[in-house]
């Protein structure tokens, strides 16, 4: 969903996830959980301030390192993120709450992204990028499927 805002234009996904919530927020909030799904291998600073490393290949000599902006373990993570080459800031807001009869609802709310063409291409391009990943990760966690076993080191 895409919605204009105040302050900008936001992406908003969901996804229902037949998992604990504690599991699904694990992926997003601890290296051996994000290594499932996301990047080869993370290093992670789990606090208010503190910095994800994301390691893209087996030796970690590529990375992207985000800060994070706020962090609640109940359910909450905020990811500092650049949506493109061109410096276009744009937070990932991810929320995981327990559904009791579903397992977990996720949430991830990006923004907020300007009303430039660049700023807009990026955003098409973060929306199409996190759909994909959230599908990883629901195949992850629901199938079974080994993310790490198919994916290029």
């Amino acid at each position: 969903m895409i919605r204009r805002d105040d302050d900008g234009i936001w992406v908003t996904l969901r996804e229902t996830i037949a998992m604990h919530h504690d599991e699904v927020f694990a992926c997003l909030t601890t290296a051996e959980g994000l290594s499932r799904w996301f990047p080869v291998a993370a290093q992670i600073d789990l606090r208010q301030g503190g910095e994800i490393v994301f390691c893209w290949d087996a030796d970690c000599t590529k990375t992207s390192t985000v800060a994070i902006l706020d962090y609640n373990p109940g359910g909450r993570i905020v990811w500092d993120w650049y949506a493109d080459i061109n410096d276009v800031h744009a937070p990932v807001y991810w929320h995981v709450q327990p559904s009791v009869e579903k397992g977990s609802r996720i949430s991830l709310r990006q923004g907020p992204f300007k009303d430039d063409v660049e700023s807009l291409i990026a955003m098409a391009e973060e929306a199409e990028s996190w759909r994909w990943q959230l599908c990883n990760l629901r195949s992850v966690l629901e199938v079974k499927h080994d993310m790490r076993a198919v994916r290029p080191l």
